[in-house]
């Protein structure tokens, strides 16, 4: 079985800084991690892998500083990794993302399923996995919670609902994506964070992808951000202290006069 595993960089939830012009996040110059959502949909392929034998690819759309989560990702337990990268892919919103991403599976081929993990933390869309089902017209199940078994080249899922559960057979080659309750991440071993740093990735950009340039980076986005602005919040507050009953009447008093000046009550 070979399973490919988009994975993100993102930054750190403490440093998330947007461009103003773009409405675009800024990725360099700040620290940034393996998305946290995506080491489940890591685990669940490393578990796929340790039952039914096979390989497991990271794959990640960036800057050149993404090696680094692939690298993460190699030393968790990965075959291998690719990196996409090209400044033509900058500014991408989730349908471009989705379709260069699209590309670079297929030009790694052979696969049997690709799994994602449920969002971004930095975008928070979940767009990017059904998108990529949908550029490749793979049957796809979203919110899995658990991959109960693979047999006669069908996956029996559980997947997560608002009423509970739902079982679903699904043929491969085929997208999952995954939620928490799939498996713990396990964590990067010695011996994978040595063989990290030995690994060679290979890096597809617009040379070595068959893409169509209308559907890249920010011109191929069909969304824009049109502002952004930080929210502030002003609370010019008061505090009464009730000591008393005659503390406390006046206190009550003050609030519906506030109410009423408000306009509030009826």
């Amino acid at each position: 079985m070979k399973i490919i595993v988009p994975i993100k960089q993102v930054p750190e939830s403490s440093n998330v800084k947007m461009d103003p012009e773009t409405g675009t996040v800024i990725r360099s110059g700040i620290e940034t991690v393996v998305n946290p959502l995506d080491l489940y949909a890591l685990e669940a392929a490393l578990r796929l892998k340790e039952q039914y034998g096979g390989t497991v690819t990271a794959l990640s759309m960036g800057p050149p500083q993404a090696m680094r989560v692939l690298k993460e990702a190699v030393s968790m337990g990965c075959d291998d990794a690719a990196l996409v990268s090209d400044r033509k892919f900058g500014g991408a919103d989730t349908h471009a993302t989705s379709y260069t991403l699209a590309q670079a599976v297929k030009a790694i081929g052979g696969f049997d399923v690709v799994i994602t993990g449920e969002r971004a933390t930095d975008g928070d869309t979940a767009q990017v996995g059904p998108g990529i089902a949908a550029w490749l017209d793979l049957p796809i199940a979203t919110y899995v919670s658990k991959i109960e078994s693979f047999k006669d080249g069908r996956l029996l899922v559980e997947r997560l609902v608002e009423e509970g559960y739902q079982i679903l057979s699904v043929p491969v080659p085929c997208l999952l994506s995954v939620v928490k309750a799939i498996a713990t991440p396990r964590l990067p071993t010695l011996e994978g964070k040595i063989r990290s740093m030995e690994i060679q990735v290979p890096t597809y950009t617009t040379e070595n992808l068959e893409l169509t340039p209308e559907y890249l980076g920010l011109k191929g986005s069909p969304t824009k951000v049109v502002k952004i602005e930080t929210p502030k919040i002003t609370r010019n507050g008061k505090i009464v202290q009730i000591t008393d009953d005659l503390s406390l009447k006046a206190a009550v008093d003050e609030i519906m006069d506030l109410l009423e000046k408000k306009g509030v009550l009826p």
